[in-house]
């Protein structure tokens, strides 16, 4: 853990350096790391220096929870963010709710009301739904399976796919939930087969998602199966291989390929701080910046550290960043959204999405 400043504004970033998520927890680290410094560069946070406290969002939920509290109590943090998993966030929220201001970088299950938690990223009715709408569309798709890890994002993104695929003219064949760090794919994906599912909703999680993805393409599904991810960034893409990639589609705010002047302006500022080397660039990575930003912004908006203050002053928040111009409804920014099809080991935005 990182000495802390009583002279900086103190955020602990709490992001996975283990588990399932750690895959991409290094692009996660860099890219809250790029934020902090292009905030102090230009003036800090209400004149201070804003430090980066690291806690590791891979842990168990009740102890990763315990240590952000204990942070929080003794003042040596004045604001919290990160990409963790939807158990983590519902074990912390409660425990800092009105104490410090918490930005969320996960994409989510929707539904989090907490006073005093902001949101970033994606939710099913504006990410999965219209995804699932286009393919339903242009693929022809109708009969859906649903693959996630035993845990609370995918088990409630999941009821709300059951009604998505009515919506969209079909249903959910089946549904399966596996413990993260699962190995072993041979069973669902033998449902899968008996179901005849045109598509595969995959809520699945880092290295999870990676092995599902190759065996899947060692069972020769992806010959006629599609799959649909809510949680695939490049790093994922890349681990998974080039074999394993066919037939499968990613939604998100963010993919590293898009071409507008802001991705290309931030890929930039990346590869110059960090070089050609570093862990490459994905939306569950730079959600980390988002927070970073977003955090910065609300308390500058607000002018004080005080919660409640921020609170009030949230709903006029915008800032432009690598998503372009985004602002805060709802406690959750409002932003783009993509659908793009894996092309070997590249993702390829084939079109933004409308909920």
């Amino acid at each position: 853990m990182s000495i802390v400043d009583s002279a900086a504004v103190n955020v602990a970033l709490v992001y996975p350096m283990r588990g399932p998520a750690g895959i991409f927890g290094p692009t996660c680290e860099l890219c809250a790391r790029l934020a902090a410094e292009e905030i102090n560069e230009a003036g800090g946070v209400l004149g201070r220096e804003l430090r980066l406290v690291p806690v590791d969002g891979g842990a168990p939920p009740e102890r990763v929870a315990a240590e952000v509290e204990s942070l929080v109590r003794m003042g040596a943090v004045d604001g919290v963010t990160g990409w963790h998993i939807s158990s983590v966030r519902q074990a912390l929220a409660p425990r800092i709710a009105q104490l410090v201001p918490y930005v969320y970088t996960a994409l989510y299950e929707g539904g989090e009301r907490t006073e005093g938690v902001f949101m970033t990223s994606e939710t099913p009715a504006d990410q999965l739904l219209p995804a699932m709408r286009l393919l339903a569309r242009e693929r022809r798709v109708r009969r859906w399976y649903v693959v996630g890890n035993d845990y609370v994002w995918p088990r409630r993104t999941a009821r709300k796919a059951q009604r998505y695929a009515v919506d969209c003219g079909g249903w959910v064949t089946g549904e399966t939930y596996l413990p993260l760090g699962t190995h072993e794919y041979r069973d669902v994906l033998r449902r899968i087969e008996q179901t005849g599912a045109d598509a595969v909703v995959m809520l699945l999680v880092g290295s999870d998602a990676v092995r599902f993805n190759r065996a899947f393409a060692r069972s020769n599904l992806d010959a006629r199966c599609l799959r649909l991810s809510t949680l695939m960034d490049e790093n994922m893409l890349i681990a998974s291989g080039p074999r394993a990639t066919t037939g499968l589609y990613s939604t998100a705010g963010f993919f590293a390929g898009l071409v507008t002047r802001e991705n290309i302006d931030f890929h930039g500022r990346y590869a110059r701080r960090f070089g050609v080397e570093a862990p490459p660039l994905g939306s569950l990575g730079e959600s980390c910046y988002e927070g970073v930003r977003l955090l910065a912004a609300l308390i500058g908006q607000a002018g004080t550290l005080d919660v409640r203050a921020i609170g009030a002053n949230a709903e006029s928040v915008s800032y432009e960043g690598p998503r372009g111009r985004v602002w805060l409804r709802d406690r959750h920014l409002r932003q783009r959204i993509y659908l793009a099809e894996a092309d070997a080991l590249d993702f390829n935005v084939v079109a933004e999405l409308t909920s």
